[in-house]
């Protein structure tokens, strides 16, 4: 029951490392209590875009009927949406638990708890490692309010088998942005209620204001600076009451979305051991590594970034410190998109955060309806803002709100990890016509 490493928590972060120390010549175990691929495969990323998949094919084929295209029986149900949803998951987590099965790895099901800084314990099990990497991700917050008991969370929607005539959305984060897009889309009437000015609050405003208005056009209402204080269960539905600019108000949905963050799930034990803990999660240092020595905690758990890439790249760089090897990835630079329509993607400061830093910038903007990808395509609404420091002429951050956002993004986050000035960009060749273009259009202004 030796190992040279055990990782507790088969996430991407988890999982992805226990491949890559495999095959750097150690032997791992991995320990999971729940589904191979953990929240991310099972109940997050991958379940939301097979449902957002859905919702853009919906949208497609209304926009054809708009065109005077005959759809014939061209239908997509609810039921048959969470049917390839289900079959999506099931596909990859069968390849998650293929790879878990690689030589070099032992998997062990179950809950692990910490006995010492070197010792788990799993099913009365004892496990030993010089090195235990804490993967054990994120689950759902809630509010502390009257009434929070009548919300459901993401789980609970992604097990639902028909649709709410009516959903209200308490919180315009990515997770609930995302659910109001979907839901839209199946033509039920939703509502986000958002604590902040502006929906995505980690967002560019510019982008932000952008998505808000063109899916209030879609009929999606979103009130912003509302503070949530209650639910309650009524004749007409659930009444979600919130106080807005002094005044009590309340809108009534048939379901209720709690949608408000994420919280970090700590293994049993890691208080006797002695692991710093604060309000975000598991303090590491930049190694990953926690206030004990040999315990790593990546992805959620350590609420740095809560993103699956970023749980990925954080395992990369706690094994190269483990075998002692240089890890060069840059872990202020992780791209992050919310897949709504339009989708939006960003990396690197917003122009808010580089006025509160003082920062000297030049910022741009380009528009998707003078792209002829875009026109073609029928998504001409759009926009990229590209932000460059005045002095070096790097780029410091990139924001888009168009078709493919989360494509797009990625030549960029490619630009800020190389040290590409703003003006090497622009000199680049980009094919004709792609929605590429829209970055190069960005570039040559500066």
């Amino acid at each position: 029951m030796n190992f040279d490493l055990i990782i507790i928590g088969a996430g991407p972060g988890g999982y992805e490392m226990a491949a890559s120390a495999a095959a750097a010549g150690l032997q791992v175990a991995i320990v999971e209590r729940d589904l191979m691929g953990g929240t991310c495969l099972n109940r997050g990323c991958i379940p939301t875009k097979a449902l957002c998949r859905n919702a853009e094919v919906l949208g497609l084929l209304k926009e054809a009927e708009t065109w005077g295209i005959e759809t014939g029986e061209m239908k997509f149900d609810f039921a048959q949406a969470m049917a390839r949803k289900d079959e999506v998951v099931t596909q990859l987590r069968d390849g998650v638990k293929m790879l878990m099965q690689s030589p070099g790895i032992t998997t062990i099901e179950g809950e692990a708890s910490f006995i010492d800084p070197h010792t788990i314990a799993v099913a009365g099990e004892k496990y030993e490692a010089k090195n235990i990497v804490i993967a054990t991700g994120s689950a759902p917050r809630g509010l502390p309010i009257e009434g929070a008991e009548l919300a459901v969370t993401s789980d609970d929607v992604l097990a639902m088998t028909t649709l709410p005539k009516s959903l209200c959305i308490i919180g315009g984060g990515v997770i609930g942005m995302e659910f109001a897009a979907i839901f839209n889309a199946y033509g039920v009437e939703v509502t986000v209620v958002e604590y902040c000015k502006e929906i995505l609050p980690p967002f560019d405003k510019d982008i932000a204001k952008r998505l808000r208005q063109t899916i209030g056009k879609r009929g999606i209402k979103i009130v912003t600076q509302a503070a949530v204080n209650s639910i309650t269960k009524t004749d007409e539905g659930l009444a979600v009451g919130y106080e807005l600019k002094g005044k009590q108000q309340s809108v009534t949905a048939e379901c209720v979305l709690m949608s408000v963050g994420r919280r970090p799930v700590l293994p049993e034990g890691i208080d006797k051991i002695g692991v710093e803990v604060s309000r975000r999660g598991i303090e590491v240092n930049d190694v990953m590594m926690t206030s004990v020595e040999g315990v790593y905690a990546i992805g959620d758990v350590n609420g740095r970034c809560m993103l699956a890439h970023a749980a990925s790249a954080q395992g990369e760089v706690a094994l190269a410190h483990i075998l002692g090897r240089p890890c060069e990835i840059n872990l202020d630079i992780v791209p992050s998109a919310v897949f709504t329509v339009p989708e939006l993607a960003m990396v690197g400061l917003t122009e808010e955060q580089c006025e509160q830093q003082g920062r000297e910038v030049v910022v741009k903007k380009a528009f998707f309806r003078s792209n002829g990808k875009a026109v073609a395509m029928a998504e001409p609404d759009g926009l990229i803002k590209m932000i460059v420091d005045a002095q070096n002429r790097q780029i410091v951050g990139c924001h888009i709100c168009g078709a493919h956002a989360a494509d797009l993004i990625q030549e960029v986050v490619m630009a800020m990890n190389a040290g590409v000035t703003i003006n090497r960009l622009a000199e680049a060749i980009h094919g004709h016509p792609t929605l590429s273009e829209v970055v190069l259009t960005a570039a040559r202004q500066f």
